[in-house]
């Protein structure tokens, strides 16, 4: 109730849109689509993503003045679209003295109020202290009576700020546009918060994510809308481009508030400015257009079946959103590369990727017919390409030099290095990308040759811990109802095949018990103590230590790859490579 009139319904529509980064005419083309399908069926409120006009995130074209005014121009064109009556919340840039991550708020081709980001996150993968002032105030949006507070991303991740006091101020309907990006199970944790922010403030929560592949994020999408008890009430599609559109009644966000004291033992700290936007029908908070039923509530992935289409959208985009059409990856009938074709097959289509076989004296007959059998799934092109002629003639080059000396690591990763020629050349020949194959646990570890199996130009799961790798190849055959990954590669113990008799083992702790170390050291910052402590033999917690400290040169040198944990090597983990810090333990 508002005033003594009873609001009737009001229609949102949630654009989860995949946007590029820099195509600013494009993302607004995109969106203008977008906002015509949502206001052909009745939508009085459509959110489109945080930044939607430059794309998440834009890095150091913030520093291109063009490329603001750009946006700026763009925001405009996207205004004169919207018509009278439908109010379209919208991320851009905003300059004002600074820059600012910035939600416009329009309706009738008119921008009709700017609000200002206010918490600017500048851990893990952000960074927008460096390019953003941080926003003031929190007013509300007056629509058809009801009162909606608008927030971007990070400001209703806290339990103050802006929501709080768009809440405390009469808003019941709390409007969050996002770009959240994607790490294995941050999607449960995300609504978990969205769902506390409800019931906390007796409000309406609509949180309206970002989908899409840029460089390394993935953006999950999920949007949802939770009801003021807390309880989602509509979820879009992951992974995938959505519109979502939700019937809300606000009067029962004002009911809900008679039956809950809470709010009123608080006192906001400023009283919200209000923004009306224009009634679109004469019949106030009645949408002209027939009820929609139950709104969908989509339901969620496994942890395995996020990790493969988080790997799946973000090697798509990679190559659409960059121009590449066709994938070469080397396949060993291995584990990893088994996982890093699949991939290719179901992102770029079979007919895009050329799986090469480059075998040697050390590959068994297994190696070479699970290979095959996987490239026949797959159908996937093939090439084989022997490295034996290749290796002769290095050992031949190179005995004099080497003379008196015995076989060792380095005979090893020259045939590394010849498979990462072999690759690289029919990449220039071709113009096809190089996938390299590694998993997280062994770049972490080291266990990788540099301008060998890291050559590439992308790293397809160098985010993808040796235990997860073998967790979504058994959830694709569950998936796939048949062996697309043969059973022999989940069942042979894992080895690089560069010497007789070679087991990852014989190097490395068994990834049963090297992935949770490196998850406690890496991931959560824990020290050789506390790792011990937690139950870990300390001799396999110090070699791995070590092992991770000393490879920091070699990830510098390696291709970006799409995060899935939630911290990646790169800009999310960030470590000096030049580094005399041992941790000190008692005796």
């Amino acid at each position: 109730m508002a005033g003594g009139v009873i609001i009737g319904r009001m229609r949102i529509a949630l654009a989860q849109i995949n946007t590029v980064v820099g195509d600013v005419w494009g993302n607004v083309e995109r969106a203008a689509n977008t906002l015509e399908r949502a206001v052909e069926s009745g939508a009085d409120l459509v959110a489109f993503p945080e930044l939607t006009t430059t794309g998440y995130p834009p890095e150091d074209l913030l520093l291109r003045p063009s490329f603001i005014e750009e946006n700026l121009e763009a925001l405009g064109e996207f205004a004169g679209r919207v018509p009278e009556g439908v109010a379209a919340a919208v991320g851009f840039v905003d300059l004002n003295g600074d820059l600012y991550n910035a939600c416009a708020v329009v309706s009738g081709g008119k921008i009709l109020h700017r609000y200002h980001k206010r918490y600017l996150p500048n851990y893990g993968v952000f960074d927008e202290n460096r390019y953003f002032r941080e926003g003031e105030g929190a007013p509300v949006v007056k629509l058809d009576g009801s009162l909606v507070g608008v927030s971007v991303c990070e400001d209703i991740w806290y339990p103050g700020g802006p929501a709080r006091e768009q809440a405390l101020g009469g808003a019941t309907v709390l409007l969050n546009i996002s770009a959240s990006p994607y790490h294995r199970l941050k999607g449960d944790s995300r609504e978990r918060m969205l769902s506390v922010r409800a019931s906390d403030y007796g409000c309406y929560v609509v949180f309206c994510n970002l989908v899409g592949g840029q460089d390394e994020l993935v953006f999950d999408g999920r949007s949802a809308v939770f009801d003021p008890g807390g309880n989602v009430i509509a979820r879009a599609k992951q992974f995938e481009e959505d519109l979502l559109l939700v019937d809300l009644h606000p009067e029962e966000a004002l009911f809900h508030r008679l039956h809950d004291p809470r709010p009123r033992k608080e006192n906001p700290d400023r009283a919200p400015g209000i923004v009306e936007i224009p009634a679109r029908r004469e019949t106030t908070g009645v949408s002209g257009a027939g009820p929609i039923g139950e709104p969908r509530v989509e339901p969620t992935l496994s942890e395995e079946g996020e990790a493969l289409e988080a790997l799946t959208l973000g090697l798509g985009d990679y190559f659409r959103k960059n121009g590449f059409s066709r994938a070469v990856l080397g396949l060993s009938g291995g584990i990893d590369s088994s996982l890093a074709a699949y991939v290719a097959a179901s992102a770029l289509g079979s007919r895009n990727v050329t799986g090469v076989l480059m075998p040697s004296r050390y590959t068994s007959e297994l190696s070479n017919t699970d290979a095959a059998a996987l490239a026949k799934n797959l159908d996937v092109d093939t090439q084989v390409v022997p490295i034996g002629p290749a290796f002769d003639a290095y050992r031949e080059m190179l005995q004099d030099a080497f003379k008196g000396l015995p076989e060792d690591v380095t005979e090893e990763n020259l045939q590394s290095r010849i498979r990462g020629n072999i690759l690289m050349a029919l990449s220039n020949k071709f113009g096809w990308i190089v996938l390299s194959t590694g998993n997280k646990s062994e770049m972490s570890v080291g266990y990788s040759t540099l301008y060998g199996d890291m050559a590439g130009g992308f790293a397809v799961i160098r985010d993808v811990p040796k235990t997860l790798v073998y967790r979504v190849c058994r959830h694709i055959n569950e998936v796939e109802g048949r062996e697309v990954i043969p059973e022999s590669v989940l069942q042979k113990e894992p080895s690089a095949e560069l010497r007789e008799d070679q087991r990852d083992v014989d190097s490395l702790p068994p990834y049963e018990v090297l992935d949770p170390i490196l998850q406690a050291y890496i991931e959560e910052d824990k020290g050789i103590g506390e790792i011990v402590a937690s139950g870990f033999d300390e001799e396999d917690v110090r070699r791995t230590v070590k092992l991770v400290d000393a490879a920091e040169y070699k990830r510098r040198q390696a291709p970006t790859g799409i995060k899935v944990t939630s911290r990646s090597f790169g800009r999310d983990r960030r470590m000096p490579i030049t580094n005399r810090y041992r941790e000190r333990l008692e005796e």
